[in-house]
């Protein structure tokens, strides 16, 4: 079924979702104690897609109607118009794995969190893709906690999401890495060439004397060093040894500090909004410097902002607010960010490891508009950063 954004039915828009729902019930006995598939770059397209989809803030369906739209949408507009955003940029990006990167639900207006949880992660469950998710700082606000949120969702069918690290004690719930494998067949199927991080930024400040929101705390960082030296150490070292390490992505709700470096002459995108950082530096910058091998930083969390712009060597980007039950702006889209990385192919014609990453964002509008489209990393050009082309043009804010 196809539904139109701002559909007069919300009929259609409920029985959407009951589908969905349906197909989740369907599939969790199936996939239930099932071994995760590997995830793995495209033979076809050398090519690994990956969606992300930032602060839903999902609450009860078609009871909990929308924030900051036009009058005339407000009247049909509900979280399920948050269902139909995900249906529609699924079904045209086709991604490899979606990524939720926080505030999945808003906990404060969530009758039941499990059941707002299972509606809003329900259109990758019933598209069968790959997913992974993290908590933000609303999550929580309702009768589970952080740690009951998160071993809900691990117990979803298609998940790779985790609760913790094993062997490691750290800070916070949803902290672990992905591997994301090279081609099948070729000299680097049983290799990472391309790796994944995720972190539990928290969610308000637990210092009493230190207000303001969460930061990725200190065993948070000693863990994310040493699988990161790890997955370095494997895809260096023999078989297939390769010269430089595999490029990383971290993935977190709450922007860092560093996110107020840029300005619109440094940057590509919109910043609208302050940005509500945690109110002290943890260091993790600085720590995913160290770690050598990150080349970009995803975040929600900020609704308003949907920037990109590179702090030494590191990609720092904004998704842009895509749920409905979110404050937003009237007349500015809901919105997606998508990152694909390319492989390259060796002299011998085989596939070897990532040549390139590029970004671009998908708007809820009539045509689903593809903007911003820009290389975030090229192998050899590590200050990367280089904006491809613009396909749309538009006045930009400061917040």
């Amino acid at each position: 079924m196809e539904l139109k954004p701002w559909s007069s039915s919300s009929l259609a828009a409920e029985l959407l979702l009951i589908l969905l729902l349906a197909a989740i019930n369907g599939e969790a006995s199936s996939a239930s104690g099932s071994e995760k598939p590997v995830l793995r770059f495209s033979g076809k397209r050398g090519e690994f897609k990956i969606l992300q989809i930032a602060d839903m803030h999902y609450a009860d369906g078609l009871k909990t109607k929308c924030l900051d739209v036009l009058p005339e949408e407000a009247p049909n507009c509900s979280d399920l118009n948050t269902t139909a955003f995900i249906y529609r940029v699924v079904k045209a990006e086709n991604p490899d794995l979606i990524v939720f990167t926080g505030d999945n639900i808003f906990g404060l207006d969530a009758t039941d969190p499990a059941k707002s949880m299972d509606a809003a992660f329900a259109p990758a469950i019933a598209l069968k893709v790959p997913w992974a998710a993290i908590l933000g700082n609303h999550d929580q606000e309702s009768t589970l906690t952080r740690e009951g949120l998160m071993q809900h969702i691990v117990g979803m069918p298609y998940t790779f999401s985790s609760i913790n690290p094993e062997g490691f004690e750290v800070d916070g719930f949803g902290n672990y890495n992905l591997e994301v494998a090279g081609v099948e067949g070729s000299g680097l199927a049983n290799k990472s060439v391309l790796n994944l991080y995720f972190l539990d930024s928290g969610d308000y400040s637990t210092v009493s004397d230190i207000g303001g929101y969460g930061w990725v705390k200190v065993s948070q960082q000693m863990w994310f060093l040493s699988a990161a030296s790890h997955l370095q150490n494997l895809y260096m070292s023999k078989p297939e040894p390769q010269k430089e390490p595999a490029p990383g992505l971290v993935y977190f709700h709450i922007p860092l500090p560093e996110f107020s470096s840029f300005a619109a002459s440094n940057m590509s995108g919109i910043k609208q909004e302050e940005i509500s950082s945690a109110s002290v530096n943890s260091g993790f910058f600085t720590t995913m410097l160290e770690a050598g091998n990150v080349k970009a930083v995803f975040t929600g969390h900020d609704h308003l902002n949907d920037f990109c712009g590179e702090l030494t060597g590191i990609r720092l980007c904004y998704a842009g607010g895509f749920g409905y039950h979110a404050y937003g702006k009237a007349g500015w889209p809901r919105r997606a960010r998508v990152m694909s990385a390319y492989l390259e192919k060796t002299r011998s014609g085989a596939w070897g490891g990532v040549r390139s990453i590029k970004t671009w964002k998908r708007l809820d509008d009539k045509h689903l508009s593809t903007i911003d489209t820009e290389i975030l990393w090229e192998a050899g050009n590590e200050a990367g950063g280089r904006q491809k082309k613009r396909i749309t043009k538009r006045r930009r804010h400061s917040g």
